[in-house]
Formats: structure tokens, sequence, C-alpha cells
């Protein structure tokens, strides 16, 4: 499937190999175990994710055995009770129950329908099930490609959120299922419009199964509709209609199955894959600039005596047990910084708590029963998310702030440092070029902005004003 992107991956695996090759004949062990560790391993063990999600009754199980060939999950799973399927590739069938104390348990491959529908068989019983981690050898999964199989999204539950805002984010893409016999329900519109579209609309792809269930005028006119309907929240919608269950009976040509895996296969190996290998080549090159660096030191190191290479290492050290006070200053204003906005966010936490406390038995007086668990949940969970989101966007301006203040002084020391190092190391010395990697800073400041926090604070409030509500639920 991804032979081209593949043979790419394994040029570039190339040339990294001789840069960590280069890097220990230097005896450079940080920059070599930097490129193997952080870049080399992690290109080789890279996975692209592919997560399949959609509500209940719509196929998506028999969906995922179709792509891998086979009746390797349950189908038919109560929904109620329904886990997340983690499948990767394997020599062997194996599976493994992760509970939600942690608990890890490896299982009889063909207990996976017992675990899957949340009645795990240990004695004493370690808790409900979080996660189903399968290993299976399919020829899908061979192409470093992993399938998450989602419980349906149409509830309100702590699986739903974390499929929202864990897996999904995480995702090269994601494979959103439409039935054929309902097609773009008004539930479907709304998670899409509020929990799916803000984050991953550009690697949303639409598959319409049970195709097996029209004929071929109800075909057209059943994708002309989603087209259609989809269009008005997605430009240009990926729309794939697929039979699944004719796939795994082997009329594959028929199945639709043929022409959904080519356009994943492209897009994964020509966009997402892009993106892995240009972030592999980029730390390629930042340590090619560190090894020159440090070939440059050597050369002028054999220029010199024993004794005045002594005198400067010695001088370089007394320059940098200096440095200690400096660093531990900007530590101290950092936890200065951190606990500050600590308070503040405690506090507002706590205010808006003692709002909803106040609000709710307004809510719940007089009103009907069937109107509250009809509609007290979901309205709940979108007025945590909100506050969440509007509390979430102040901290992290405040974290960016801060980070970008930090990463100021932090540049003005190296640059010092790096100026006094080229002095003592020789006055024709180049001072080193300085730079600060804030690729993570920023993943994090945007994941703090679009995930984290909002997780944190919908699901931990949201559990305790149900609480409150729960005398009439």
């Amino acid at each position: 499937m991804l032979d081209a992107f593949n043979e790419k991956r394994k040029s570039v695996l190339g040339v990294l190999g001789q840069l960590t090759a280069v890097a220990g004949d230097l005896g450079t062990s940080f920059t070599r175990d930097r490129i193997q560790k952080g870049v080399v391993d992690k290109l080789e063990e890279n996975l692209f994710h592919l997560v399949v999600v959609g509500e209940f009754n719509h196929g998506k199980t028999t969906f995922v055995n179709a792509m891998l060939g086979s009746d390797v999950l349950p189908v038919g799973v109560t929904p109620t009770t329904a886990v997340i399927h983690e499948i990767e590739y394997g020599e062997e069938p194996r599976a493994t129950a992760v509970f939600d104390s942690g608990l890890r348990e490896e299982i009889a491959f063909g207990d996976v329908k017992l675990f899957a529908i949340g009645n795990p068989t240990p004695d004493p019983d370690p808790g409900p099930v979080r996660v189903l981690e399968v290993r299976y050898p399919a020829e899908l999964l061979r192409q470093h490609i992993a399938l998450v199989d989602t419980p349906g999204v149409n509830d309100l539950s702590l699986a739903r959120a974390e499929i929202t805002y864990e897996y999904i984010p995480q995702s090269d893409a994601v494979l959103f299922l439409l039935d054929a016999g309902q097609l773009v329900k008004e539930s479907e519109r709304v998670f899409l419009q509020e929990k799916l579209l803000g984050q991953s609309r550009d690697k949303i792809v639409f598959v319409v199964t049970k195709k097996d269930i029209l004929d071929p005028g109800e075909l057209d006119q059943a994708m002309a509709y989603v087209q259609s309907q989809l269009g008005k929240l997605v430009t240009n919608p990926r729309v794939f209609c697929v039979s699944a269950e004719k796939a795994l009976e082997g009329h594959r040509d028929d199945s639709g199955m043929d022409e959904l895996l080519g356009y994943l296969t492209t897009f994964l190996s020509e966009e997402r894959g892009r993106i892995m290998l240009d972030n592999a080549l980029g730390d390629g090159i930042k340590a090619c600039g560190l090894l020159a660096k440090g070939i440059d030191a050597k050369r002028r190191a054999l220029e010199m005596s024993v004794e005045e290479i002594d005198r400067r290492i010695a001088a370089i050290k007394e320059d940098l047990a200096g440095q200690a006070k400096t660093i531990e200053q900007r530590r101290a204003a950092i936890r200065e910084e951190v606990a500050a906005i600590k308070a503040w966010t405690k506090r507002d936490l706590d205010r808006f708590v003692e709002d909803v406390c106040e609000q709710v038995p307004g809510m719940v007086d007089g009103a009907e029963i069937d109107e509250l668990k009809a509609h007290l949940g979901a309205f709940l969970e979108r007025t945590f998310r909100d506050w969440a989101r509007r509390e979430t966007e102040e901290i992290a301006e405040a974290l960016e702030k801060l980070a970008e203040k930090m990463i100021a002084l932090v540049r003005e020391d190296a640059r010092d440092a790096g100026g006094r190092l080229a002095t003592k190391m020789g006055a024709d010395m180049h001072s080193p070029t300085i730079e600060i990697d804030t690729f993570a800073y920023d993943v994090g400041v945007a994941a703090l902005a679009g995930v984290g926090l909002t997780v944190m604070f919908s699901n931990w409030m949201l559990g305790g004003v149900l609480v409150l509500a729960a005398p009439v639920l």
C-alpha cells in the first residue's frame, strides 16, 4: 500500500544512520543518542493512526474487520458497554486488556469479545476495561498503520470524551461512518459541528456503510444527498460508499473498499507522510550543525598543546559553574509565574462551580423528569465545555507570554555563554549559533488551548454536577 513512502522512509533512515555513526565516531554520545532515540527510533516506530468514528449500529466493527481482511473483532457488542480497540500489527494474534485502574492483563485472543462487552473474567474483578490493545498479522497493519475502533459517539459518556479529545486530535485520518439506511442524521450533524470539524476538518473521510442495501438508482441518489448535506458543513467532503460484508465475503471488487484504501494510501503517504519525513530531516539538519561545531572544536584541539587544552577546559568549567546561580534564578522566576497562574485558575474554577451549584436547583425545580433526562446532561456538558474553552484560552495566553519571556532570556544567556566559549577556545573561533527548539513548546501551548484543560475541567466538573442532579435523574 505505502511502498513509495516506505522507500522514502528507508532512504531517510539510511542517511540518519550514517549521521548517527559519525556522531559516535566523534565521541559525541549526547548527539548520537539524540539522533538515534529522538529521530531514528521515532521514525522507525511511527504509525499512521486511523480512527473509526460513528454512531451505534453503523457497522463500525464490521468495517474494521473488512479493512483487516478477516473477522478479527467481535460484532454486535452491546453499545452501552463497548470499549475502544487499538489494533496494531503483530506476528501472532494477541490481546491485552487495559483497565481503568491502570492494570494490564494479557488475555486469550478468543476472549476478546468477553472483555469488549465489559465482562472481564479475572477474580477479583479489576474493574471496567478502558481499552483493548489488539495485535494481528493483517497486511494493512504491516504497513505501519494502526486502527482505532471506537464505541458509538451518540451518548454522553467519558468514552466519547476520550475519543473526541484524545484519539481524534492525535490521528492521521478520521473515518466518519454514516449508515446508508439513515443518512446524515441531526445527531451526526451536531457531533460534526461541535466536536469534530474544529480540530480535524482536513483529515476527515466520510464512509457510507451498508452499500449493499441500496440498488444502483438509490445509491446515486443517496450519494448526491450525502454530498449536498455534508457540503454545508465541509468544503468538498471526501465521501466513499462501501459494503464491508461483501468485502468479508470475498467480493471486494463490488464492495468499494479498494477505492477507499487507495485514497487513504495516497493521503497518508503524500500528506501525513511528507510531514513525518520533513520533521525527521529537519532534526537531522540541526544535528549536522551540532556535529560541524564539534568537528571544528576537535580540529582546533589537535592544534593545541596538552597544557593549553587543560587550561582552556579549566576556564570553561569555571565559567559553567558560575552559570548555576543564573539558571536557578530563571527556574525561580518560572515557578513564581506558574504559581500565580495556578492561583487565579483555581479562583476562577471555584467561582464557576459556585455559580453552577446555585443555578442547578432553579433549573431542576418544576421541570419534567423526562425533559431533564433528555436535555440536562447535554446542556451541562456544553456549559462546562464552553467555560473551560474560554478559561483554557486565558491560561494558554499567560503560558505563552511566560514561555516567550523565558525563551528570550535563555537565548540571551546562551549567546553570552557562546561568546565566552569562543573566546576561551580561540580568538578566531566563531561563536556558536544558539537555537532553541520551540517545537515542543508550540505544540504544548496549542494542545493546552485545544485539548488538555478542556478535558480535565469538563470531565471532572461534569461528574460533579451530575452528582448534584442525581436525585432528579
